[in-house]
């Protein structure tokens, strides 16, 4: 069982990082969409490849607040739900199978 709970701890370790940085590229993200940034720049692709397909179902069902796009918001507190109740649970998981 010893293997077993590193590796579930690696596991939500792993995906804690992944969805800490998807975060930062939320918010750059939506940083950059109050200026009118060129749409060819390398880095502006990048970001809107990222989360289009993530943000696009959320703006569907929820629209815009008053002309605000929320749907960064709702993404980043559900990406805190999961990193506080599933990656929270898979690493007490793992610590309790290494004793």
């Amino acid at each position: 069982m010893f293997v077993a709970g590193h590796f579930f701890i690696s596991i939500a370790t792993v995906a804690d990082i992944v969805l800490s940085a998807y975060t930062w590229i939320l918010i750059i993200s939506a940083l950059i969409s109050w200026v009118n940034p060129d749409p060819h720049n390398p880095v502006v692709k990048f970001l809107y490849l990222a989360t289009e397909p993530v943000l696009r179902p959320i703006r569907r069902r929820i629209g815009t607040l008053g002309g605000i796009d929320i749907s960064p918001v709702i993404v980043i507190l559900l990406i805190r739900f999961v990193q506080s109740f599933v990656i929270a649970s898979l690493k007490q998981f793992g610590s309790r199978l290494l004793y």
